[in-house]
């Protein structure tokens, strides 16, 4: 697994941008970082963004951030 792995990405439409917004909460915790026409796209130009920050963060020596976003999972009926 990469280092970047571990780091959940959302892209979501937003009907005020007009766009696809990309964003990644535990390592840009203000909000969206990229936008894009497709998903795909917007998807693709994120984990590029997530990957540059990792490998950054990795090259300077500094302590990446915890992982700490979870999907969330479906609750099962007792």
């Amino acid at each position: 697994m990469k280092l970047e792995d571990k780091y959940l990405k959302f892209v979501q439409w937003s009907d005020e941008d007009a766009a696809y917004i990309g964003w990644c909460p535990d390592l840009f915790p203000w909000g969206g970082v990229c936008h894009g026409d497709s998903e795909s796209q917007t998807y693709e130009q994120l984990c590029g963004l997530v990957r540059e920050e990792v490998e950054s963060l990795h090259t300077a020596g500094k302590t990446l951030p915890q992982a700490i976003t979870r999907p969330m999972k479906e609750v099962m009926a007792a």
